[in-house]
């Protein structure tokens, strides 16, 4: 009896360490490479966004959009990098004293990158956004089953309404309010 106990523990423990294993292996995003193609990311992010939203509308907001990526998958292969992202944009201007969000959205994408040597750093090549249809399958064709599971994840926006009230210069508990 208990080598039947043992057994089932130790066969336990195995799939435990194993999906241990998994969750780190697959989960690891180099730290030095994303510090250095996050903030070319995220400008291409806002340069994308610029001129999309209804707060331009606003003149007197000083609407501007703000972005953030967090990095599911990275790749380097030479000068060349793959970055699979989940990305969150929002459009934000100023009324009255308050931060007003005027639209946002959140995008899983696929940002491909290589080495800018003119410029130093990298420069984006392309990107590719989920379709509003997108299933599974388009899921699982762009993205690692550890990031998959990430992506449907809300993203706060918490720093990015704090960037926004240090640009308007606003006090940091100055409400948000939708427009």
């Amino acid at each position: 009896m208990s080598v039947r106990i043992w057994g089932t523990g130790a066969g336990a423990l195995a799939v435990l360490f194993a999906a241990g294993v998994w969750a780190r292996g697959s989960s690891a995003v180099d730290a030095a490479l994303w510090a250095e193609v996050r903030p070319v990311i995220e400008a291409r992010l806002v340069a994308r966004s610029a001129g999309t939203g209804t707060g331009e509308s606003e003149p007197a907001a000083g609407a501007r959009w703000f972005c953030r990526a967090e990095a599911l998958d990275l790749e380097a292969s030479g000068d060349r990098v793959r970055a699979g992202i989940d990305s969150l944009c929002e459009e934000f201007g100023v009324h009255e004293g308050a931060l007003v969000l005027f639209g946002g959205a959140e995008t899983p994408q696929v940002v491909r990158l290589e080495r800018d040597t003119a410029h130093g750093g990298y420069r984006v090549v392309s990107t590719e956004e989920a379709p509003d249809d997108a299933d599974t399958a388009w899921y699982e064709k762009h993205f690692s089953p550890y990031a998959e599971s990430r992506i449907h994840k809300k993203m706060a926006s918490a720093g990015l309404e704090a960037a926004a009230r240090t640009h308007f210069g606003l006090p940091a508990d100055a409400p948000v309010r939708d427009s």
